[in-house]
């Protein structure tokens, strides 16, 4: 079986792929202008998922499986590959770890005046004239109710939150206190101190977050957005925090991105602005091609039981 990775993968990550599948052919190129001279051939293609376009779907003539070794799958050309049948994972889930991590690290830098405590170390400035807040028995409001938001959380209960889950659905979940449809969030947002999201880019979520939901949020709330930067307007964000109709925002995605060196976030005191690398990690191969090693397994014995199948009419 030809198996095609447009995704530059480390050597040690490849050889694993090798020794694990030795009667397979594995072709590692470092980009899609490397590996189009292969699509013709290969039936299972390993993708960050934005390199695909119509016309080389219809290249790869005998695809029939594509492993997007990321959790978003927001950039495939989903039509045409709805019309090929051509079945569809993702690395859902790889990022629970990092990006969890990453939410109560800015919720307490922002609690705990982390800006203010390194500002004052670099000027030599000793003051203990620092109001900072705790994070320990606030309620969260979580959008997104997935892998990862079920991580986040399992989390808050350590720091005895109340943690509410929105989602498509509102159907009971694991460590949220309590589940809502998201038609159903406007009545829970002046209860959150937190609001995270973590949405996909959907039909459904683009524009999710607006400013008369901002208008609804208790003054002192952040809001985190780790999902996508289309989820929200970035002129409801600032006009939110220039209002004060919230306390902060944290930002890792953007409508833009690279975000424009001229643009307000950059100097807005109560936005703190980091640079999509909120699922960064160490291990990101490891696990994204665990769930591919996986799969494969049941790829070859012909097992509909595979991990994160895409609904490719949802587009998640």
């Amino acid at each position: 079986m030809k198996i095609l990775a447009t995704a530059e993968l480390p050597q040690e990550n490849r050889l694993k792929l090798k020794n694990l599948f030795p009667e397979d052919e594995f072709i590692f190129c470092s980009n899609m202008e490397e590996a189009e001279a292969y699509l013709s051939n290969v039936e299972i293609l390993i993708t960050y998922g934005n390199d695909l376009t119509e016309p080389l779907i219809q290249k790869a003539s005998k695809l029939k499986w594509t492993m997007v070794i990321a959790a978003g799958v927001d950039q495939l050309p989903f039509e045409e590959i709805n019309k090929r049948g051509i079945l569809v994972t993702s690395a859902k889930g790889i990022h629970k770890a990092p990006m969890s991590e990453y939410v109560f690290f800015v919720l307490m830098l922002v609690y705990r005046k982390g800006k203010v405590l390194i500002e004052n170390e670099k000027n030599k400035i000793w003051t203990r004239d620092i109001h900072m807040e705790e994070i320990t028995n606030k309620t969260m409001l979580i959008a997104g109710t997935g892998v990862l938001g079920r991580e986040i959380a399992k989390i808050a209960k350590a720091f005895q939150m109340k943690t509410i889950g929105v989602s498509r659905s509102g159907r009971q979940i694991e460590y949220f206190d309590k589940n809502i449809a998201f038609k159903e969030m406007n009545k829970y947002l002046n209860e959150a101190d937190f609001i995270v999201s973590i949405l996909p880019s959907t039909p459904e979520t683009k524009g999710f977050f607006q400013y008369k939901h901002f208008e609804l949020m208790p003054e002192h709330a952040v809001f985190v957005n780790i999902g996508r930067g289309d989820a929200v307007s970035g002129e409801d964000v600032l006009k939110a925090v220039c209002e004060k109709e919230i306390s902060h925002a944290v930002l890792d995605v953007f409508e833009q991105e690279p975000l424009p060196k001229n643009h307000p976030f950059w100097e807005e005191e109560n936005i703190t602005v980091t640079t999509h690398l909120s699922g960064v990690s160490p291990h990101y191969f490891d696990r994204a091609l665990e769930i591919f090693s996986e799969n494969f397994k049941k790829y070859k014995s012909n097992s509909k039981d595979m991990i994160n199948i895409v609904d490719v009419i949802q587009g998640y």
